[in-house]
């Protein structure tokens, strides 16, 4: 009986999802997203920076943050900022999301903290591969 217990908890796969949390003003590509990083993250959404730093406040921690740069009441570079100078969330992987694909726009979010940079369109598989590997 031993035995057969053993082989069963050594085949046993448990997989323990990561916590995102996504920030973009476009639900749409929310959705997309959410559904291509699914099996990997449970994801948080919002459509405002303001929101989701209320949600940190109250004590939430993802493992990772996604955000788009623009959006209305706090871009993403603001949102990056403030991340980034909390004692709190700074050790949080940030990628950003977005439509302009400048290469000192890119430099500029990376040097400020930005653990990656993401233009869209975006391959959802890349997405996938590259949030994975910022949490492992």
């Amino acid at each position: 009986m031993r035995d057969k217990l053993r082989g069963v908890v050594l085949n046993c796969n448990i997989i323990v999802k990561k916590n995102a949390l996504l920030v973009d003003d476009k639900e749409t590509i929310a959705k997309i997203i959410k559904v291509y990083i699914a099996d990997i993250f449970d994801c948080v959404y919002f459509d405002d920076p303001i929101k989701a730093i209320a949600w940190l406040q109250s004590g939430n921690m993802p493992d990772l943050i996604i955000s788009d740069i623009n959006m209305p009441n706090m871009t993403g570079v603001e949102f990056l900022g403030y991340i980034k100078s909390s004692e709190m969330f700074k050790k949080i992987p940030f990628v950003i999301l977005s439509g302009e694909d400048s290469t000192s726009q890119k430099i500029d979010l990376l040097e400020r903290g930005a653990s990656d940079y993401i233009s869209k369109p975006f391959n959802p598989m890349e997405l996938k591969v590259r949030l994975k590997k910022l949490v492992e």
